[in-house]
C-alpha cells in the first residue's frame, strides 16, 4: 500500500486551503469527511448565518426609519428566507467535490479514525499516511442535564423550514445572542438561559450593556445567572428548568430548544489512542507548530486544533501554517495578532486586541477612549439607538491596544484595527489617514 503523502480529516476552510498549498507542491492526498463537503463556515455556520441575518437587516431598518420618510410593515417570510439560503449552501458539496478531483484528490465519504500512527480507516478501508491533518472542527459541549437528547443545535436552527413559535436558548454567546434577534424578528417568542451573570462575556461589559436595550425592545427574555438543569416534554412542547441561587426555579416552555453553551474540538470520534495522538480534556496536545506532541505525523487546524479563537479567519491561518510546516520545514507558528471577532446582531458588536480588564491586569499604562454615542451623524442617519466604542492606546508607544464597537458597521470598521494592531500602526497613524466621508469608518479619528 502506498502512503499519501497527506490525509485530511474534515473538509472545512482549513482542509480546503491546506490541500491547495500541498497539492500545489505535488503531493498525493485524500480528503475524509463523513457530513457534505464544505465544513461547518460554508454548510453551517458563519456564511448561511449571515445570509439570513440579511433579512433581519432589511425588517430592522425598515422599522427604524418608519416615521422617518419610509412607511409601510415588513414582515419576514422564513420558508422564503431559508431558501435563499439554500441557494448558497445547497451547491457547495457538489462543488467541493469537483474540485477535488480536477486537483487530483482522493475523496472519501464516513467516519475517519485512527488505527496505527500511521494508518486512517473510513468505512472498512485502510489508508496509510507520511502526515495526517486534523481539521474535523467543533462540535457543540455536552450539557451533561437530563433530557439533553430533546435538545436541537445550530446546525439544526439553520435547516428548519418553519419557525417554531416559543425557542429557548441554553448559553449566552454568539450563537444565542445572533439567533435570539434572529428569531425574535422573524415572530418567535424567544427566551435565553445564560449561566453568567451577563451575555456575551467575552465582549466588553459596558458596550453588551449598550447593545441589551435592543433584546428588551425585541421582546426576547433574557435570564443570566441561570443554571438550566433539565429538559423534559410536556404538553404541547417542551420545558426547560433553571435555577438561580436564593431565587425561585425557572421554567421556561418552548417548541424548540437550542444548544448555544459553548462548542470543542470534534475529535472523539477518531480513536486517537490507537493513532498514538495525545489529548487532555477533548483538546489535542500540539506544540508550537501545531503539530501533535506525541505523534510528529499528525497537525491539526482551525477548530480541531482550539489554540487560536474559533473563527474561520483562524482556521486559514493554521492552514496556512501547517502546510508550510509540511512543506518547508517547522519553523512556522501561528500568530493570532489583531483577529477581530463579531457578533452579528442587528447591530453587531465587535472586538479586536486587549480587553480593559487584561489591560488592567497586566498592569499596562493605557489611555482609554469610551463613549456610547447614538447621537452621531453614522447613528442619526439610521435611526440607530446603539452606537457606542471603546479604543485602547499604549500611554508609550500611541500603538493601538484594543477596540470594542457596537452599532452601525461595527463589524467592518473593527477590520481596520485589527490590521493597526497586527501591523504596528499608531493612533497618529489612523487619525492621520483620510476616510472616505460620510462613512463608518470616517467616525475612527473621533473614536482615537
Amino acid at each position: 500500500m502506498d502512503p499519501y503523502d497527506l490525509i485530511v480529516i474534515g473538509s472545512g476552510t482549513a482542509a480546503q486551503v491546506a490541500i491547495g498549498k500541498v497539492r500545489a507542491a505535488g503531493w498525493s492526498v485524500a480528503v475524509i469527511d463523513h457530513r457534505p463537503f464544505g465544513g461547518t463556515c460554508a454548510l453551517r455556520g458563519c456564511d448561511p448565518k449571515k445570509m439570513l441575518v440579511s433579512g433581519e437587516e432589511a425588517i430592522d431598518a425598515a422599522a427604524r426609519m418608519t416615521g422617518r420618510g419610509v412607511d409601510g410593515a415588513l414582515t419576514i417570510d422564513w420558508p422564503a428566507l431559508m431558501a435563499f439560503k439554500r441557494t448558497l449552501t445547497g451547491p457547495i458539496p457538489a462543488k467541493q467535490e469537483r474540485h477535488y478531483a480536477g486537483l487530483g484528490v482522493d475523496s472519501f465519504h464516513g467516519v475517519a479514525r485512527f488505527t496505527a500512527p500511521d494508518m486512517v480507516e473510513v468505512d472498512g478501508q485502510a489508508l496509510k499516511a507520511r502526515h495526517v491533518l486534523i481539521a474535523t472542527g467543533a462540535r457543540p459541549a455536552p450539557l451533561r442535564i437530563p433530557g439533553e437528547a430533546l435538545v436541537s443545535t445550530s446546525d439544526d436552527f439553520l435547516e428548519f423550514r418553519t419557525l417554531p413559535r416559543r425557542i429557548a436558548l441554553i448559553g449566552g454567546g454568539y450563537v444565542a445572542a445572533e439567533f435570539s434577534h434572529l428569531a425574535a424578528r422573524a415572530g418567535a417568542q424567544v427566551t435565553i438561559l445564560q449561566r453568567p451573570d451577563r451575555l456575551l462575556p467575552r465582549f466588553d461589559p459596558d458596550l453588551v450593556g449598550w447593545l441589551m436595550p435592543r433584546f428588551r425592545t425585541l421582546g426576547i427574555a433574557v435570564e443570566t445567572a441561570a443554571t438550566v438543569t433539565r429538559v423534559e416534554r410536556s404538553e404541547g412542547g417542551l420545558t426547560v428548568h433553571a435555577l438561580r441561587r436564593g431565587e425561585p426555579d425557572i421554567s421556561v416552555a418552548a417548541d424548540l430548544v437550542i444548544h448555544a453553551a459553548g462548542r470543542g474540538p470534534d475529535v472523539e470520534a477518531l480513536d486517537l489512542a490507537a493513532g498514538e495522538v495525545a489529548a487532555e480534556d477533548g483538546r489535542l496536545k500540539l506544540n508550537e507548530h501545531l503539530q501533535s506532541t506525541s505523534n510528529p505525523r499528525v497537525f491539526a487546524a482551525g477548530d480541531a486544533a482550539g489554540v487560536g479563537p474559533p473563527l474561520t479567519p483562524v482556521s486559514s491561518h493554521d492552514a496556512k501554517v501547517v502546510a508550510a510546516n509540511l512543506l518547508h520545514g517547522l519553523s512556522h507558528r501561528p500568530d493570532y495578532r489583531g483577529v477581530p471577532s463579531v457578533v452579528f446582531t442587528v447591530p453587531p458588536i465587535a472586538a479586536v486586541g486587549l480587553s480593559e480588564e487584561t489591560a488592567r491586569r497586566d498592569g499596562l499604562k493605557v489611555r482609554i477612549n469610551a463613549a456610547s454615542t447614538p447621537d452621531w451623524f453614522t447613528a442619526r442617519r439610521l435611526g440607530e439607538p446603539v452606537y457606542g466604542h471603546k479604543v485602547l492606546i499604549d500611554e508609550r508607544s500611541d500603538l493601538i491596544l484594543g477596540a470594542h464597537l457596537v452599532g452601525p458597521n461595527a463589524d467592518e470598521v473593527i477590520n481596520l484595527f485589527g490590521l493597526a494592531i497586527r501591523h504596528g500602526l499608531t493612533a497618529t497613524d489612523l487619525r492621520s489617514t483620510m476616510f472616505a466621508y460620510p462613512t463608518g469608518a470616517s467616525d475612527i479619528g473621533y473614536m482615537l
